[in-house]
Parts: C-alpha cells; sequence; structure tokens
C-alpha cells in the first residue's frame, strides 16, 4: 500500500480530516444565539444537541466500529464514516425545529464516531512509540483548528450567508472527502491472526479483560473522561460572554476563533513533542506529563473566571483554557496506546471516547444546562459563570487519576527490571 509509505502525509490529510470533522461538530458552537433563537431552544434543548445526542449515537456505533477497524480496512470504514456526517451535516441546514435538528446531529456522531478509533490504530502502526504522542498530538490538532474554524466561519461566511447555507457547504466538502477516501486500500487480511482484532463480542471481552488487568490503562481513561468537562465549559463560554459579561456575538466569535486556533493548536504540539520527549524522563510517562501540564495551566484559568474582560488576567486565563485540554490530547493518548496491544488499539480508543461521549460531552452538556435553567427561574445572578467555573473545578479534578496512573505506570517499570519488558 504505497500510501502508507509516507507517513507524514497520512498524517497531514488525516489532520485534514479531523479539522473537517470538528468544524462539522461545532458549527452548533459558533452559531448558538442564531439556531436558539431560530429554532427557539431553550438552554437544555441546546446542551442536549451539542452533548447528550452524541452519547446515543456512541453508544450505537463507536465500540462496533472500533472493533471493525481493528479487524478489516480502516480507510474503507473512516470514507464511510465521512459521507454519513457530512450528508447529515447538510440535512442540519434544513432542521426547522429541535426535533429534526437532534435526528440530523444523531447521525452526524455515528459517522464521526468511525474517525478516532481509525486513525489511532493507523498512526499508531505508522509511527514508533517514541514518536507517537507527537503524532498524536498533531491530529489531534484538528480539534482546536475544528473549533476555531467554526467560529471564524459562524463570524465571517456564516454573518452573510446565514447559518443554514454554511452547513450546505460544509456537507458538500465532506461528501467529496469520503468518495476520494474510499480509494485507499488499507487490505489486512495478510496480517496473522494474532495482529487483528478478534470478532466483535469476542473482541469486546477482551477489551474489558485487559481493562481489568491494567489499573494504568483504566486510570489514564477515567481522568481522560473527566478533563473533558473543560469542554463541557467551553460549550457554554460564548454564552456566558454574550449574555453575563456583555460582549458582541459576532466579535467574541471572532476572538475566540482565533485564540482556539493559536493556543489551541499550540497546546496540541506542545502537548505531543514535549510529552513525548518527558515521557522518557518521568518515571509516570505521559500520565505524569498530564499532570504537570494541569498543574502550570489550572490557575490562569480559574482567574480568568472573576477577571474583568478585556484585560490581561482575562486573556491569559482565556488562552490557558484553549491550551490545556488539548496539550492533554497528545499526552493522554500517547500514553494510552502504548499501553494498548495493537490488536485492540482501535476497539480501546473507542472505549475511551465512549467514556469521553458519556460522562463529559452528554451528561455535562445536559446537566450544565439544565442548572442554567434552573438557576434562572430561582433569579441567581450570573448563572452561566457558576456553571463555567464548576466545569473548570471538575476537569482540574482529572489531576487524581493521572497522578494514580502515573504511579501504577511506575510500579509497572520497577516490576519489569530484570524481567519482561511492559508495554508503557
Amino acid at each position: 500500500m504505497f500510501w502508507k509509505k509516507s507517513p507524514a502525509t497520512v498524517l497531514a490529510s488525516l489532520l485534514v480530516i479531523h479539522v473537517l470533522a470538528m468544524v462539522d461538530r461545532n458549527m452548533l458552537l459558533g452559531f448558538s444565539p442564531q439556531i436558539i433563537a431560530d429554532l427557539q431552544l431553550s438552554n437544555a434543548q441546546y446542551g442536549f444537541l451539542v452533548g447528550a445526542v452524541w452519547v446515543l449515537s456512541y453508544a450505537c456505533s463507536v465500540v462496533f466500529l472500533g472493533s471493525m477497524a481493528d479487524r478489516f480496512s480502516r480507510t474503507r470504514i473512516l470514507a464511510g464514516g465521512v459521507f454519513v456526517w457530512s450528508l447529515c451535516t447538510w440535512a442540519s441546514g434544513h432542521a426547522q425545529n429541535f426535533e429534526q435538528m437532534a435526528l440530523a446531529r444523531f447521525f452526524v456522531a455515528i459517522g464521526e464516531a468511525a474517525l478516532v478509533p481509525s486513525t489511532v490504530s493507523l498512526l499508531a502502526e505508522l509511527f514508533v512509540q517514541e514518536r507517537r504522542g507527537t503524532a498524536m498530538g498533531i491530529f489531534f490538532m484538528g480539534i482546536p483548528l475544528g473549533i476555531g474554524v467554526s467560529f471564524l466561519l459562524a463570524g465571517t461566511f456564516g454573518a452573510v450567508h446565514g447559518w443554514r447555507t454554511t452547513f450546505y457547504a460544509l456537507g458538500g466538502v465532506g461528501i467529496a472527502i469520503a468518495v476520494l477516501l474510499a480509494g485507499l486500500k488499507d487490505d489486512r487480511h495478510h496480517l496473522p491472526v494474532s495482529e487483528r482484532g478478534a470478532p466483535f463480542m469476542q473482541q469486546v471481552r477482551d477489551t474489558l479483560g485487559l481493562l481489568r488487568r491494567s489499573p494504568a490503562l483504566s486510570l489514564m481513561i477515567a481522568g481522560f473522561a473527566l478533563f473533558h468537562f473543560f469542554f463541557v465549559g467551553l460549550t457554554f463560554t460564548q454564552l456566558w460572554l454574550v449574555n453575563e459579561r456583555g460582549m458582541n456575538p459576532a466579535a467574541i466569535a471572532s476572538r475566540i476563533g482565533m485564540l482556539q486556533l493559536v493556543f489551541g493548536a499550540a497546546g496540541s504540539v506542545v502537548g505531543g513533542v514535549l510529552g513525548d520527549r518527558l515521557a522518557q524522563r518521568l518515571p509516570g510517562k505521559h500520565a505524569a506529563v498530564v499532570v504537570l501540564f494541569i498543574a502550570v495551566c489550572a490557575v490562569p484559568m480559574i482567574a480568568y473566571r472573576f477577571a474583568q474582560p478585556g484585560s490581561w488576567v482575562f486573556y491569559t486565563g482565556m488562552c490557558a483554557g484553549f491550551f490545556l485540554p488539548l496539550a492533554l490530547y497528545g499526552a493522554g493518548n500517547g500514553g494510552i496506546v502504548n499501553l494498548t496491544p495493537p490488536q485492540m488499539r482501535s476497539t480501546v480508543s473507542a472505549f475511551n471516547m465512549l467514556s469521553v461521549n458519556v460522562f463529559a460531552l452528554s451528561i455535562g452538556n445536559v446537566v450544565a444546562g439544565r442548572a442554567v435553567d434552573v438557576m434562572k427561574a430561582q433569579g441567581v445572578a450570573d448563572p452561566l459563570s457558576h456553571v463555567v467555573l464548576a466545569s473548570d473545578v471538575l476537569g482540574i479534578a482529572s489531576t487524581i487519576f493521572f497522578v494514580l496512573a502515573a504511579v501504577a505506570i511506575a510500579r509497572q517499570q520497577r516490576g519489569a527490571v530484570g524481567g519482561a519488558p511492559v508495554c508503557a
């Protein structure tokens, strides 16, 4: 397969696809004031659209698609996913009410469920262990780039043509990419059985068994899910800045987009590159690197929620809030991949993304939206401020799991001295 001879080109192509996926997923954030008004949504309904609808889709598809990616052609599975999410992004532009938008977004999420499991396995195959964190960091740079582009599109193209036309255009671009991607072959039938995933149910049982046997891997996944409460705060950040800090919707959308692009992308690259280097020196490997990143960024992030808009404290904390979550992606995913056998990487990645969507992006967003509605009804001043601050605190609390994972990895390393090496 000629295309595998250039890992850098493959990584760049996957990054482009990831950017598109994140743009499609986060256009609801960029257009949140307009869509809420146009479709007459409550805060709880908005929280459902950007959160709970994803867990319903992931519960139905991500583990299955992950197991298929461990067993069959990852490029074909990915191409099918791009086609489905792009077609349903186009359909989202036609939604006239909450129910229609929820249905369209449900299938967008099903398509996107194929992306990360397939990609993680491909990158782990193409890059050596010492460079996997860097490769993961560059790939997951698609998150800040996609979020940033979604806000920029909302503040520029969307401000002129409207949110519906923007959704139509994005869907068309994705369908064209899916057709091109389907032409790449990833024939895995020649591989030994031990290097391919088992049939679906057996693969699930094997993965659950691995999680029971590996406390370090289970703790890394738990911490990875909890730190995603940072993204719950991001979901409501634009509404917070507009409704409670008095900022202009179009202006703040563009500003968030630019800062997310710069500092989120920097976080992805720094987290991956520095994570790989520090992991070779720290006893807790990548888990210890994650703890270090959180310790550096936590204080300015909390200070930002109390600072005067426009002050240096305000923008320092906002930038730290964009930098930290993506810095954790490179180091965190690098650590998880290195703790996982090759034939199970897509499936473990699927379980990881399922936990993220269940406990943070789904339950977290719905509870956050409901909390805003309840506090408003009770006359609480600045309810959005309470919600975004609570989200930051929960994200910082993920440090507990990463510390425990670092301890478990260090113990594994000590136990391997003089015996068989462990995967870490």
